[in-house]
């Protein structure tokens, strides 16, 4: 289990977690079955391809928490249903909201899109997995409350899976995420984030992607290699997965390219739900432990900033021998809040809070020497016996010499 550092708690606004710019993708060519599949690089490099042998994610419930998932003919009976948090959405969640709208439906055609037929449009990890689309309003600043309600919702309404493509941009979280997440993870649903993008002004990973028990999902490009400007870089990562040149749909109906680990995230979702249909029996954290422990090690043995465990691969996620784990490999964080949120109130509860204005003076009383010298019983609570016995001499000794001082002035004074 790694360590997971967090920093002073921030009020700030979720952001999508977005990336490169979008444009749009050109007409199949008359030699190619549909130029937007065959764009999708990852499904043969991932494994992807090679896991729909045994399971397309039939049965599995994927929850994008995001900016609402529109209708495009490639995500056709996909959506399930859905939830507006926003205020500004359709009570359906179907209602693309803000100023970047189109992103939950890109999002979600990387996750679960089904294409537009055979070898066209486009398609997911998890082809056959069920969707819930829920709109969440990013430029209010309520958002943090938003999440905690959109993710006990999606909890409630059948979730296996809940992707989060959006960041705090910051290491901690509110306290209303505590419940939320422990509410998801006692009812054995995987959250899957994003990393986020220092292109987007992402330096550093960030909530909720640095929550434990997170699936923290990296970006590589083409190559297998960590991505500089989209992705970002945290020792809270799980796995990477390609967040460059993707393709996906937007709300009407139009392909376009774009880059970011906001789709790398739902890549890892989608793939998520292919472990969970194959393997039902599992819980939460064996789920992860089957994406985590299958990986392959891109760069040094073992966890690393830029990759986590390693490159995803779907195909042995799916079908590897895994041993059973008893904890989930990316924290605990109900042990994290029992850790850290007491302390949090207690240091609350004795910070010392502005000095009360005094109109009057303060309250004068007659010098006291020998109260200056003593110790007052707080100074004495904090001393051990030895030092008090040694205190006592010292006085008396300080005593004796003022005595004599005192004595050879007024001797000096009679003569």
């Amino acid at each position: 289990m790694r360590r997971r550092r967090v920093a002073a708690a921030a009020a700030l606004a979720v952001a999508v977690v977005g990336g490169g710019a979008i444009a749009p993708v050109s007409a199949a060519p008359a030699a190619s079955a549909d130029a937007v599949r065959d764009a999708e690089y990852w499904l043969d490099a991932y494994g992807i391809r090679s896991a729909w042998q045994v399971t397309r994610g039939a049965g599995v419930t994927i929850a994008v928490i995001d900016t609402g998932v529109g209708s495009p003919r490639d995500l056709q009976g996909a959506v399930v249903g859905g939830a507006d948090f926003s205020g500004h959405g359709s009570s359906d969640g179907r209602t693309p909201v803000g100023r970047d709208g189109h992103h939950g439906t890109l999002v979600a055609s990387l996750a679960a899109g089904r294409g537009t037929g055979s070898g066209s449009g486009v398609i997911g990890s998890a082809p056959e997995a069920s969707v819930l689309a829920i709109s969440i309003g990013f430029e209010s600043g309520g958002s943090d409350d938003q999440i905690a309600e959109a993710v006990r919702w999606a909890v409630d309404n059948g979730a296996d899976v809940i992707n989060m493509s959006l960041t705090r941009n910051t290491l901690d979280w509110p306290e209303s995420w505590d419940d939320a997440f422990l509410y998801a993870a006692e009812n054995d649903v995987v959250v899957v984030a994003a990393a986020g993008n220092r292109g987007s002004g992402t330096e550093v990973v960030g909530a909720p992607a640095t929550m434990p028990g997170v699936l923290t999902v990296a970006g590589v490009d083409r190559s297998g290699t960590p991505s500089r400007d989209a992705s970002t870089q945290g020792v809270t990562i799980a796995v990477a997965a390609p967040s460059e040149d993707l393709v996906g749909v937007m709300p009407d109906g139009t392909y376009v390219r774009w880059s970011g680990t906001s789709g790398a995230a739902p890549i890892v979702a989608g793939v998520v739900a292919l472990v969970r249909a194959a393997h039902p029996e599992l819980d939460a954290a064996n789920v992860i432990a089957r994406i985590t422990a299958t990986a392959r090690d891109a760069g040094e043995p073992g966890p690393d900033v830029a990759y986590g465990f390693g490159l995803l691969d779907a195909d042995a996620a799916v079908r590897a021998q895994v041993a059973p784990v008893d904890a989930n490999p990316m924290g605990d964080l109900a042990e994290w809040v029992r850790v850290n949120r007491p302390h949090d109130a207690q240091a609350a509860a004795v910070r010392p809070g502005p000095a009360p204005l005094v109109r009057e003076a303060a309250r004068e009383e007659p010098f006291d020497p020998v109260g200056v010298l003593l110790p007052s019983p707080l100074q004495l609570s904090r001393v051990g016996a030895p030092l008090l016995g040694a205190l006592v001499v010292a006085y008396v000794a300080l005593g004796f010499l003022a005595g004599l001082v005192i004595s050879f002035k007024r001797s000096r004074r009679a003569r």
